[in-house]
């Protein structure tokens, strides 16, 4: 047995209980779940029953054989989660040894229509466009194209001038004192359309830094938008132009697509918000429980054919931060070609996963558009996790990679789950957590098989 099976091996004698804990709920269950295009009128309790083993699910090929103990024992996982929090529909991906061995969907897309989810589903991917966008930095600072500590507005002169001086890489750590939009009408219900990255600045650019760069870490989507704005100017095209040739290309993501609400795609989702339980509409300002009471008249869009869209919410002025569709099959391939040096060096890679530290020596277990959390089931586990997630109006999505041995998960909802405050550690929301349990399970499994 070589040494990398030894360490899978104390995963496995670590895990179990670890890892159960870790993907226990961090909320609790929603009582009930409501269309986000009109969350006053169409509410749903109890989506899949009291019995897990009901959830329906969808393959479009088998799981690679060799792995078939893995999924027997992650199915129920996945299904008691659903039941737990009230999840309408997920969707995930395991990808190990540079190869996808297991992709499935279950629940429902459309929980009216009872159209199910399926691996080719398209959701919401905004909590993993950071580390994508992150790789397109790195390309362009591979190339001399990009200083990550020269002053931002040397890229993006029109970015105005505040009472301390940002560089890409306080921007890209999130320490460089860019507000996030706050989780009410002002992310719920974004209206203005952008053609460009430069363009989403108009959100928040004559705000002031909310501290000194470098002193305090605090998750800013805009500080990514502002990053987005940076790799149009250094690459001297579309921000999407770029993505979609170095990035995306390369990694062989064949469903990811620009989030275009004036262009709704094919194999979409509907999207749901939870109401209730703690969570969602009811608290999604204050997090006390309070209304936001966020009003009908800006809830429902119809298009000319008649069918209902979330035209409240546009993405397009957050490339570079989300703006994003995908699929978790295509968010692993992102994940395997990151790991494979298909995409950068490996010591650019390096560099964006070295968690930052603050002015006070603090780490913020956060690199360069990655989160590095610290070993989650304690120090005498010796496992690297890397990844990404976040929340977007009607979905959740979370990427984790275990890069000792070559394990890649992604995760993915059509409900949003999460606390309504941008994620301060890695596993703050359970999607993250059940990513890591799955993770743990194929990495057992995998031992056991080379003993």
């Amino acid at each position: 047995m070589n040494d990398a099976t030894n360490r899978v091996g104390g995963l496995l004698q670590f895990s179990p209980a670890a890892i159960l804990l870790l993907a226990m709920p961090l909320l609790a269950a929603c009582d009930q779940v409501c269309e986000a295009v009109d969350p006053w009128s169409a509410c749903y309790s109890d989506i899949h029953g009291d019995d897990s083993s009901a959830v329906r699910s969808e393959i479009d090929e088998p799981p690679v054989a060799e792995h078939a103990d893995a999924v027997e024992r992650a199915r129920p996982v996945v299904r008691a989660l659903m039941v737990e929090e009230n999840l309408p529909g997920l969707s995930l991906a395991v990808g190990m040894a540079g190869d996808i061995v297991w992709a499935e969907g279950f629940g429902w897309a459309d929980i009216d229509a009872q159209r199910p989810v399926t691996p080719k589903t398209l959701f919401r991917g905004d909590g993993v466009a950071m580390p994508m966008t992150a790789t397109a930095v790195g390309l362009l600072h591979e190339r001399g194209l990009l200083d990550l500590d020269a002053p931002v507005r040397d890229y993006v002169p029109s970015f105005p001038d505040k009472e301390w001086s940002v560089t890409t890489r306080q921007l890209m750590g999130h320490v460089a004192g860019v507000r996030h939009p706050p989780f009410d009408e002002e992310l719920l219900y974004m209206r203005n359309h952008c053609e460009s990255a430069l363009d989403g600045l108009e959100l928040f650019a004559d705000d002031p830094l909310r501290f000194a760069p470098g002193t305090r870490y605090q998750y800013s989507s805009y500080g990514w938008t502002l990053v987005g704005a940076v790799v149009e100017a250094a690459a001297g095209e579309p921000f999407l132009d770029f993505m979609q040739r170095e990035v995306y290309d390369p990694s062989e993501m064949r469903d990811t697509v620009f989030d275009d609400v004036r262009r709704p795609a094919a194999r979409c989702t509907h999207f749901y918000w939870p109401f209730g339980g703690g969570s969602g509409v009811e608290d999604a300002a204050d997090g006390d429980g309070t209304s936001t009471n966020v009003g009908d008249e800006l809830a429902l869009v119809v298009l000319p054919d008649g069918r209902p869209v979330v035209a409240y919410r546009d993405s397009s002025c957050l490339q570079g931060a989300g703006a994003l569709l995908s699929t978790p099959s295509d968010v692993v391939r992102f994940g395997l070609a990151s790991l494979d040096g298909r995409l950068l060096r490996p010591e650019t890679l390096d560099l964006l996963q070295t968690p930052l530290e603050l002015e006070s020596g603090d780490s913020t277990e956060y690199g360069l558009g990655w989160f590095v959390p610290s070993p989650p089931l304690g120090p005498e586990v010796k496992m690297t996790v890397v990844g990404h997630s976040g929340a977007s109006v009607g979905g959740f999505t979370s990427l984790l990679t275990l890069p000792e041995h070559g394990i890649v998960v992604a995760v993915t909802t059509n409900v949003t789950v999460s606390t309504g405050h941008p994620p301060r550690r890695f596993f703050d929301d359970s999607l993250p957590s059940l990513a890591l349990r799955l993770a743990g399970i194929f990495a057992g499994v995998e031992a056991a098989a080379r003993q």
